[in-house]
């Protein structure tokens, strides 16, 4: 393959924030959100200059070591070759260590402007592709696939390859997002995962998980049994007791509500109706934001807007 040709012009991606296993799909399933990070990547004559405002400004690194610079480079090798110099701006709105898929926007927003900014990279480097790269760098397609492809994704791997359908979300849906001030790491959360659980939890959470896909496509009335789970929320608990106490509270009063991801962002499933109240529910001690359903997923965009 002959090395590749970059354009000249810079491009923006933009790439929106998700959450995964949204209770019983453990792994598999994925909701896109409508906050988003946004990065523009230009090829240089040489070096490497990262700019970095909102999220992660004070601490992310600026140079190789940054994911969104390894996720380019992994995606520029497929693609032939490496530009140069880069210069790249990042403004950051996902929060990091919340359980909002901040990695995989990083990822994500890497690979796609690789291909963006290679002359002919949708041919050498096409969707699936795309998503296999993601999933090998984040090492599991959940968050990654929703990142990607936006929506209401089901992702899972075959034969070593991660495959991924996306459909489209109830627009009834309104997700409300309670983000702590505090982190918690993902290997802390998965680390507190038992190495098996009992077959009764596993065929209910397969029948949850079912329900979960109807319930997300075609009827939100069925969101608050269709998200109950029983592999990874409990255990998980002693690292974010708030967090639990949280859900457990709102599923008390009737709200649909699940630890986003490893936590220990909580996110609760309102409707138009209840969205307002949700949010009042956040108290002193969690930021609420109401946010729309992403359904484009990751996307290049014209710098001006």
């Amino acid at each position: 393959m002959a090395g590749p040709a970059f354009r000249a012009a810079a491009v923006r991606v933009r790439v929106p924030a998700t959450s995964a296993n949204l209770g019983p799909g453990f792994d598999a399933l994925g909701l896109a959100l409508g906050l988003y990070d946004d990065v523009v990547v230009r090829v240089a004559d040489s070096g490497l200059h990262i700019d970095i405002a909102g999220e992660g400004g004070e601490t992310l690194p600026r140079d190789e070591s940054h994911l969104l610079v390894r996720s380019l480079r992994t995606a520029f090798d497929l693609l032939g070759g490496q530009p140069r110099g880069l210069e790249i701006v990042c403004a950051n709105r996902i929060p990091h260590g919340r359980g909002l898929g901040s990695s995989s926007a990083a990822i994500c927003a890497g690979i796609v402007a690789a291909r963006a900014v290679t002359i002919g990279g949708e041919t050498r480097l096409d969707d699936a592709a795309l998503l296999e790269l993601a999933t090998e760098i984040e090492g599991h397609p959940d968050n990654v696939a929703a990142c990607l492809l936006g929506g209401f994704t089901l992702s899972w791997m075959e034969s070593g390859a991660a495959r991924a359908i996306r459909m489209d979300p109830s627009d009834s849906i309104v997700p409300v997002v309670f983000v702590p001030g505090k982190p918690v790491l993902t290997e802390t959360a998965r680390g507190l995962l038992p190495r098996s659980v009992p077959h009764v939890d596993a065929a209910a959470n397969a029948g949850r998980a079912a329900l979960l896909v109807e319930a997300l496509t075609r009827r939100p009335e069925l969101l608050l049994p269709a998200t109950e789970d029983r592999l990874h929320q409990e255990y998980r608990a002693p690292a974010m007791p708030e967090s639990a106490a949280l859900v457990e509270r709102l599923r008390a009063d009737g709200i649909p509500a699940v630890i986003s991801g490893a936590g220990p962002t909580v996110m609760a499933l309102a409707d138009v109706g209840t969205a307002d109240k949700v949010e009042a529910l956040a108290g002193t001690d969690w930021a609420a934001n109401r946010l729309s359903l992403d359904v484009e997923g990751a996307s290049v965009l014209p710098l001006a807007t």
